[in-house]
């Protein structure tokens, strides 16, 4: 019987997207040996069980987080710091994981977080577009190209083992509109529950961590 972990890298290994936009191009870590690398070694030590999970799910990866270590709102040096997960890429901190883990610590930490959910994006793939991440709904074109994969993505990691009661979306705006459509048209949960997105909350309302923080967990728990 294939683990939590096992049943996660086969998607990330089997991930592909449809011809894009021109002038965007898909970022895909797991195409590379040692992102692949370093992700599963994250998955394996978090996910080698069988428990059913809730997904929290992103807008798209982006360049310095899950771009780069496969694993969603995990920088390199979190991987290398938190998880003794060693490599080489460049230890650039990404704002949007700087909230994730001040979050995860204050739910119980990584082993408790994570034992109860899984993070992804509504697309599991992220963009650049002239050298800048770029979110899937930025470019209306973009956002149509995609829609099958994203559909299809879904479809699989439901099959991981994912709890469909609910589903929780990062970000309020165009994320959750984008994600609830979708999530109205094809049955995936029972409900899509927004949450601030990391980024905004780091940018804009630094001085409010705590208060996010604490809405963050009333709506997971």
């Amino acid at each position: 019987m294939m683990s939590f972990a096992d049943n996660i890298l086969a998607f990330y290994r089997s991930l592909a997207l449809p011809g894009l936009p021109q002038g965007v191009e898909a970022m895909n870590p797991y195409q590379d040996a040692t992102a692949y690398a370093l992700s599963e070694q994250f998955y394996r030590m978090f996910y080698s069980d069988d428990k059913p999970r809730r997904i929290i799910m992103g807008i798209n990866p982006g360049r310095f987080g899950g771009g780069l270590t496969g694993v969603p709102f995990t920088d390199p040096l979190k991987l290398e710091q938190r998880f003794g997960i060693k490599n080489d890429l460049k230890k650039k901190v990404e704002l949007s994981a700087d909230f994730i883990y001040t979050m995860i610590d204050a739910y119980g930490g990584p082993k408790k977080f994570y034992s109860r959910y899984y993070i992804n994006s509504v697309s599991p793939l992220g963009f650049v577009k002239d050298g800048k991440n770029l979110n899937y709904y930025d470019i209306r074109e973009l956002q149509e190209a995609i829609e099958p994969f994203v559909v299809d993505s879904i479809h699989r990691q439901l099959a991981f083992g994912i709890d469909r009661k609910a589903a929780y979306c990062l970000g309020e705006g165009k994320n959750f509109e984008y994600l609830d459509k979708l999530n109205r048209k094809h049955g995936f949960f029972k409900e899509v529950i927004p949450l601030s997105h990391p980024r905004f909350i780091m940018q804009y309302k630094r001085k409010h961590i705590p208060a996010y923080v604490a809405d963050y967990l009333k709506k997971l728990k």
